[in-house]
C-alpha cells in the first residue's frame, strides 16, 4: 500500500490503561501532519469506525500501539505448578507493573505503527473480498496490521491471527462452497452455512498473546526436567523454505511432552509458532483453552460421514497455507509404545494434500523431525497397556499427576530435523492419488528414522535384551558393545548430541542412569558386581532399545539368512539368499520401514561386506556360510528380531487354532494371546516379556490380514494358516539358534576383553 502524503493522517487507537495512554500522546506530539500540527487519533469503536467511513477527504489510516516487551526467559521460568498456571502475562503487564517497568526498565515499553492505508483501499479490497462491514474490515486490517509490526519487533513466536473465522466466511469463495455443498447434499444453504460457522468455531485456534505466553511458561514447567539438545544443521535450509513456503512439521511421537519440546526448539531458531493438530482427548480444562488460544486445532477423533465437517476441515487447511502458517501434527497418530517408529496414518496427509491442490500455493514443504528422550517417565504405564492394561483417560487428576511426575528424573530430549520433502514434487510421482499419498507418507517416516540417533541409552538396553534373565558383569558388557559401537562408526549412523561413543564414560553414564530409574538392577556380593533387568522392566527396555533398533533391521536379516543358508544348504548362494532375505522383508514389513528393493539389495549387500569383506570369495565352500556366520561380531538377530517373532508366533499358534469365519473378534484374540504369551513366558518358552504384546499382536494380525488368513471361510484357509505358522516357527528357531551362539561366546569370557580402552568397558564406580 503507498501512502499519499496529501491526505490527511488518522492514526488508530486501540483501549489502553492510563500508563499506555500518556506513552502514546507522548509519543503522538512527536509526529506532525500536513500542516505540522499534531495528527488527529480515532478509537477503534463501531460508532467513531461508522463515523470515520463517512468522510469524504479519503484519510490515510494508521494503527498504533502500545507494546510490552516481554522479560527474559530466567525472570519468568516457573518452579512451581501454581506459578506455570499464573495468569500473569508478560506481553500485557497489570497497571501496576506497567508503572513499575516503566519506571526500571523503560526500553521494554515500545509505541508500533502498523502500514497505513488509505480509506478508499481498504474499501476496494472489502469488496475484492466478497463484501461486508467496512467499520468491521476496518478494525479486522488494523488488528492484522499491527500484529504483523509486532512480529518485526517480538520475533515470528508471536505469528497470530484472531479474525480467522471472519476472513474465511466473509469470502466469496465460502458462499459458493456453502451453496454447493448444500446442492449435493440436499441441505439448506442456511444449515450448512450454520454447521460450516460452528465447525470452525470448534476448530480454529483463536490465538491471543496472553495465552502465548502462559502456553510458553507452562511447557518450561512441564518439560523442566530435560535438557533441550536440538540438531540445528537443517534450520537455515527451514528459514529459507519459509519465506516461500508453508512448512508442515511431522514428528515421530514419543511423549505427550513432544509439542513442548518441539516448540522451543523452533522458536530459538527463528521459526514461528505451529498450528499443532491435535485430538479432542487432550482439550480437557485448563490445558485445552489455553492451548486452543496459543496455536493448537482440536479435531473431532472421528467425523465419519459428516462431509460438511470435512469440507471446512479442508477450507481451514487452505486458509492456513495461503496465508504461509506452519502446521505441525504426528504422522504416526499416536504416541510409540514401542520406541520405534508406528506405521503412518493417512488421514491428515489426505486433508492436506486436498487443501494444497484447492489452493493458489506453489508447493508445501513436510518436516520429517525425530524426537527422542533418553528417559521418559510414561513408558512405564505404556509398557503395561500393551500388557493389557487399560489406558489411563486424560483429565484435570491425570495431568497434576504426570506434570509432578516430571520433577522426579532428568534427562536429554533430543530434537533432529530430517530431510524436507515437496510435497507437490512428492505427488508427481504417482498417478494414483491415494498411493501418492500413501508413498509421501512412508517417505516421511523413513526421513525420520533416517536421522533418529543411536543414543547410549539404547545401546546399554541392546546389551540387556536377547540373552533371557541373565546379569551382565562390565566386562561381559563392554565385550557385547565394544563391537556393536565398532559397527556403528564404521555405518556412521547419527549419534544423539555427537556423543562420543568411543568414551568409557558415555556408556558408563548410561547404565548409571537406567539403575537409578529403576529399569536396571544390580547385585554386589557375588565375585563381581553385576547388573540385570529389573522386574517387569522388560518392555521399559525395550522401549528404549526400540529408538535406535531401526538401523539394525538389516543386519539382522543378514545374520538370518546366513542362518538359513546354513540349514538349507542353497545350491545358488546369490539367488537364494537373496529371495530368503526378500522373505524376511515381506514378513516384518508391517513393523519396520524398508528401503525400496533395490535398495535394499545395497544395504544387504554392505552388512555382508561388514560382517566379512571377501565373503563372496568362498561360496563354493559347502561351509561358506557357517564359517561368515562364526566372524560376526556381535549377534544382534535375536536382540532385534527375536521379541517381535516370538510375538507372531504366538499369534500364527492361535490362528491355527481359531475356528473358519468371516467374522473374528480382535480384542477377545489379542486378550487370549496375551494369556498364552504369559504362559509361554512363564515356561521359558518365550524369551523375554516384552513379546507379550498386544501392540505386537496387533501387527502380526495386520500380517496375517494382509495374506488373507483372518476374516475368510475358504475351505482351503486351515492349510493356509499352518503354513503361515511354520513359517514363523522355522524363523524364530534360527533366532534362537543365532542367541545360542552369542550366549556360547559370553559363556568363554573370562576376563575383560583385550582392549582396555574400548568403547564400551565399564569401570566399577557409580551406583
Amino acid at each position: 500500500m503507498t501512502a499519499h502524503v496529501e491526505r490527511p493522517r488518522v492514526y488508530l487507537t486501540e483501549s489502553m490503561t492510563e500508563t499506555e495512554s500518556g506513552v502514546l500522546h507522548t509519543w503522538l506530539r512527536l509526529q506532525r501532519d500536513a500542516s505540522g500540527g499534531t495528527p488527529a487519533t480515532v478509537t477503534i469503536t463501531d460508532q467513531s469506525l461508522t463515523a470515520l467511513t463517512r468522510r469524504e477527504d479519503d484519510p490515510l489510516l494508521t494503527p498504533v500501539r502500545v507494546v510490552w516487551l516481554p522479560p527474559s526467559p530466567d525472570e519468568t521460568t516457573p518452579h512451581k505448578l501454581r506459578e506455570a498456571l499464573s495468569p500473569r502475562d508478560p506481553l500485557h503487564p497489570g497497571r501496576g507493573a506497567q508503572r513499575r517497568v516503566l519506571r526500571s526498565d523503560p526500553e521494554r515499553c515500545r509505541v508500533i505503527a502498523g502500514e497505513p492505508a488509505p480509506l478508499s483501499d481498504l474499501e476496494r479490497r472489502l469488496a475484492d473480498s466478497g463484501g461486508g462491514s467496512l467499520p468491521e474490515f476496518i478494525r479486522r486490517q488494523a488488528a492484522l496490521t499491527l500484529e504483523r509490526a509486532e512480529r518485526g519487533l517480538l520475533g515470528t513466536q508471536y505469528k497470530v491471527s484472531r479474525f480467522v473465522v471472519d476472513e474465511i466466511t466473509d469470502s466469496t469463495r465460502f458462499h459458493s462452497g456453502v451453496r454447493d455443498l448444500a446442492d449435493r447434499l440436499n441441505l439448506s444453504v442456511s444449515e450448512v452455512d450454520a454447521r460450516s460457522r460452528g465447525a470452525l468455531g470448534e476448530l480454529v485456534a483463536t490465538q491471543s498473546r496472553r495465552a502465548v505466553a502462559l502456553w510458553d511458561r507452562l511447557g518450561r514447567y512441564f518439560s523442566r526436567a530435560y535438557r533441550l539438545d536440538v540438531d540445528t544443521s537443517r534450520f537455515e535450509e527451514l528459514r529459507e523454505l519459509n519465506r516461500q513456503h508453508s512448512l508442515v512439521f511431522l514428528p515421530s511421537h514419543r511423549s505427550y511432552l513432544d509439542p513442548l519440546v518441539l516448540r522451543p526448539a523452533l522458536v530459538a531458531n527463528d521459526l514461528p509458532l505451529n498450528h499443532v493438530m491435535g485430538g479432542l482427548n487432550v482439550s480437557f480444562w485448563p490445558i485445552g483453552p489455553i492451548s486452543k488460544r496459543s496455536g493448537t486445532v482440536f479435531i473431532r477423533r472421528k467425523f465419519g460421514d459428516d462431509e460438511v465437517y470435512k469440507w471446512t476441515l479442508r477450507e481451514y487447511i487452505r486458509y492456513l497455507l495461503t496465508k504461509r502458517f506452519n502446521l505441525e501434527w504426528y504422522i504416526e497418530g499416536g504416541r510409540s509404545r514401542t520406541g520405534k517408529l508406528r506405521p503412518p496414518r493417512f488421514g491428515m496427509l489426505t486433508y492436506l494434500t486436498k487443501a494444497f491442490k484447492a489452493s493458489v500455493v506453489s508447493d508445501v514443504y513436510l518436516v520429517p523431525v525425530s524426537l527422542t528422550y533418553d528417559q521418559l517417565y510414561e513408558v512405564g504405564a505404556m509398557a503395561a497397556e500393551a500388557h493389557g492394561a487399560p489406558k489411563r483417560k486424560e483429565g484435570l487428576r491425570w495431568l497434576v499427576g504426570y506434570v509432578r511426575a516430571q520433577g522426579q528424573r532428568t534427562g536429554v530430549a533430543h530434537v533432529t530435523i530430517g530431510r524436507p520433502l515437496s510435497l507437490a514434487e512428492s505427488l508427481s510421482q504417482e498417478e494414483d492419488p491415494r498411493l501418492a499419498i500413501q508413498k509421501t507418507a512412508f517417505e516421511v517416516c523413513h526421513r525420520i528414522n533416517e536421522v533418529t540417533p543411536v543414543t547410549a541409552s539404547s545401546l546399554v538396553m541392546l546389551a540387556f535384551l536377547g540373552i533371557e534373565d541373565r546379569a551382565l558383569t562390565v566386562a561381559e558388557l563392554g565385550y557385547i558393545l565394544g563391537p556393536l559401537v565398532d559397527y556403528i562408526v564404521a555405518r556412521k549412523l547419527p549419534t544423539a548430541g555427537d556423543v562420543d561413543l568411543m568414551n568409557p564414560q558415555v556408556i558408563r553414564t548410561a547404565l548409571f542412569t537406567h539403575v537409578d530409574s529403576g529399569v536396571l538392577r544390580r547385585y554386589d556380593k557375588g565375585d563381581d558386581r553385576v547388573y540385570y533387568l529389573g522386574k517387569d522392566q522388560h518392555l521399559v527396555a525395550a522401549f528404549y532399545r526400540n529408538t535406535s533398533i531401526h538401523f539394525l533391521v538389516v543386519r539382522a536379516i543378514a545374520e538370518l539368512v546366513l542362518r538359513a543358508a546354513v540349514e538349507e544348504r542353497f545350491t545358488d548362494p546369490i539367488a537364494d539368499g537373496w529371495a530368503e532375505a526378500k522373505r524376511m522383508r515381506d514378513l516384518l514389513k508391517f513393523e519396520f520401514f524398508f528401503s525400496d528393493r533395490d535398495t535394499f539389495e545395497r544395504e544387504l549387500r554392505t552388512e555382508l561386506d561388514l560382517i566379512d569383506p571377501t565373503w563372496e570369495d568362498d561360496l563354493s565352500n559347502p561351509r561358506y556360510a557357517e564359517n561368515i556366520l562364526a566372524g560376526v561380531r556381535p549377534y544382534l538377530a535375536h536382540r532385534v528380531l527375536q521379541p517381535f517373532l516370538e510375538a507372531y508366533e504366538v499369534v500364527a499358534d492361535q490362528l491355527v487354532l481359531a475356528p473358519v469365519s468371516t467374522t473374528f473378534d480382535e480384542e477377545k484374540f489379542v486378550a487370549h494371546c496375551l494369556d498364552i504369551a504369559q504362559q509361554r513366558r512363564l515356561r521359558q518358552q518365550i524369551a523375554s516379556s516384552e513379546s507379550v504384546s498386544g501392540e505386537l499382536f496387533a501387527t502380526a494380525l495386520k500380517l496375517a490380514r494382509n495374506r488373507g488368513l483372518v476374516e475368510s471361510d475358504d475351505a482351503d484357509l486351515p492349510a493356509r494358516r499352518e503354513v503361515f505358522a511354520r513359517e514363523i516357527r522355522k524363523t524364530v528357531e534360527r533366532l534362537r539358534r543365532i542367541r545360542a551362539l552369542a550366549h556360547a561366546r559370553l559363556d568363554t569370557l573370562a576376563e575383560p576383553p583385550d582392549r582396555q580402552e574400548g568403547p564400551a568397558r565399564t569401570e566399577e564406580t557409580g551406583p
